[in-house]
């Protein structure tokens, strides 16, 4: 019983390295292979301004162009942030901005504050 315990264990591992290293291993994976998993073609990682501007994720509100003309020192934009704002470009059919100003919204509603910026608590002192 602990044998096969320690084996799904291990499998579960050894995917989870997977799933987190895919960006690494998927352009080693042969053409056959992915063509079995139509998911995987679509991947691909935005880890740098040049490749997150490319996909859309700038404007004269949000420039990043500008970011990469003074020489900022970060790898790029929060990757899981990117990845939501185009999910919202793609599935609200909204520019940048208005996606960004969407999940932003999303952002404070899950923490109990309205668009306006005002809590949603009504026990919440707001005045003095």
């Amino acid at each position: 019983m602990i044998f096969y315990l320690s084996l799904l264990a291990a499998l579960a591992l050894l995917i989870m390295l997977g799933y987190h290293y895919r960006s690494v291993i998927l352009p080693h994976v042969p053409t056959k292979v992915r063509s079995m998993f139509p998911g995987l073609n679509h991947y691909t990682p935005l880890s740098t301004f040049s490749g997150q501007a490319q996909a859309g994720l700038s404007s004269s509100m949000f420039d990043i162009e500008a970011n990469m003309r003074d020489g900022d020192s970060r790898a790029g934009l929060d990757e899981r942030g990117t990845q939501e704002v185009l999910e919202i470009m793609r599935r609200e059919r909204v520019d940048f901005d208005q996606a960004r100003l969407i999940r932003h919204n999303q952002i404070l509603a899950r923490n109990g504050i309205d668009p306006s910026g005002m809590p949603l608590d009504s026990k919440a002192v707001t005045r003095l």
